[in-house]
């Protein structure tokens, strides 16, 4: 009885807050064409993602989505050309869970690709099997923040070398309010099987905001003006993030979530907002909520945690001084 009760009471609640989220959510709506431009999405082959992808196709940009499997990479393409009549959709692997993967994904952008003007990092994972990747990084934390560090640096210089003053480069980092109870442990930071599940995850968020302070903040020490990164909370979402749960529990929450709080195009709105609005790329390193800039978690705002992140971040992904220093470099 009294989990029946509880359960009760969790439904009530969450269409309390669902009705709240929808009749809150604000669309994107920028005209902005973006015929000429080159927009790269991680994890656009579903979910928000594909989304994010398809709405760039149908401004008329090239879109480069990038996901690690190539039956969902194939469909998501053939899904957004179709949909847009856009057959300037480039499927590419890309695998965050791998160093190798990362390197040569960005290897091969930069050596085919003329110009890069949008980067969303919005691939991630959820409530996944907590174990250690090739790298040796922790999984979750590699796929939604490491993997996405280390790919954001080397993809930089042709984000430099494409924006300018008047029109920089954009990277949309996908955070969450999760992010709200994460924590940054530089002991546990890593650490298998010691963080549950949800933490684990919104620890990675929180490192990712982290990150989007201290690269705005690096790039204006350099007095660079020619990419602005910023982050997104796109809300509680109803996507496939959800399957890593299992086939019919990941099911389960993902029709919960679409039902209850965002589907993945209402989720994606924020980010879109982001990636082309004329205000939103006056700023970097904040946070946007409903097409509106917003505050993280005051943890978030710490300089000296943001640089130790940043350092400890580039130890653990194998980014040796001569890599580091070519990141910062613009491609002529």
């Amino acid at each position: 009885m009294i989990i029946l009760y509880l359960i009760v009471v969790i439904v009530m609640v969450g269409m309390i807050v669902g009705l709240y989220q929808k009749n809150t959510n604000i669309i994107c709506k920028s005209k902005k064409r973006l015929d000429g431009k080159t927009a790269i999405v991680t994890g656009g082959t579903s979910g928000m993602g594909l989304r994010i992808a398809t709405d760039f196709a149908d401004r008329g940009a090239r879109v480069i989505v990038a996901c690690p499997f190539v039956d969902e990479g194939t469909r998501g393409r053939k899904f957004i050309v179709d949909k847009t009549g856009n057959e300037e959709v480039i499927f590419k692997l890309l695998d965050l869970a791998s160093t190798a993967s990362i390197r040569k994904f960005s290897e091969d952008v930069i050596k085919t690709e003329k110009r890069l003007d949008i980067l969303i990092n919005n691939a991630g994972v959820g409530n996944v099997e907590d174990f250690a990747t090739k790298d040796g990084l922790n999984f979750t934390m590699q796929v939604n923040y490491f993997g996405q560090y280390l790919l954001t640096l080397l993809l930089l210089p042709l984000l430099r070398k494409t924006g300018n003053s008047l029109e920089p480069s954009r990277i949309v980092n996908t955070a969450s309010i999760l992010h709200n109870i994460g924590s940054v442990n530089f002991e546990k930071i890593n650490c298998p099987n010691y963080w549950y599940p949800i933490q684990l995850y919104a620890n990675s968020k929180l490192c990712l905001i982290l990150f989007t302070r201290e690269l705005a903040k690096r790039l204006k020490d350099l007095k660079e003006y020619n990419v602005k990164v910023n982050s997104v909370d796109p809300g509680a979402v109803g996507t496939t993030i959800f399957n890593t749960a299992g086939k019919y529990y990941g099911g389960f929450i993902t029709f919960l979530f679409s039902v209850l709080f965002k589907t993945p195009w209402e989720g994606a709105q924020t980010a879109i907002h982001v990636a082309l609005d004329k205000k939103a790329g006056l700023v970097s390193g904040e946070l946007f909520k409903n097409c509106k800039l917003s505050r993280a978690k005051q943890t978030a705002y710490d300089d000296d945690l943001a640089c130790s992140l940043w350092e400890e971040s580039r130890k653990l992904i194998g980014l040796c001084e001569d890599e580091y220093e070519q990141c910062f470099q613009v491609l002529k």
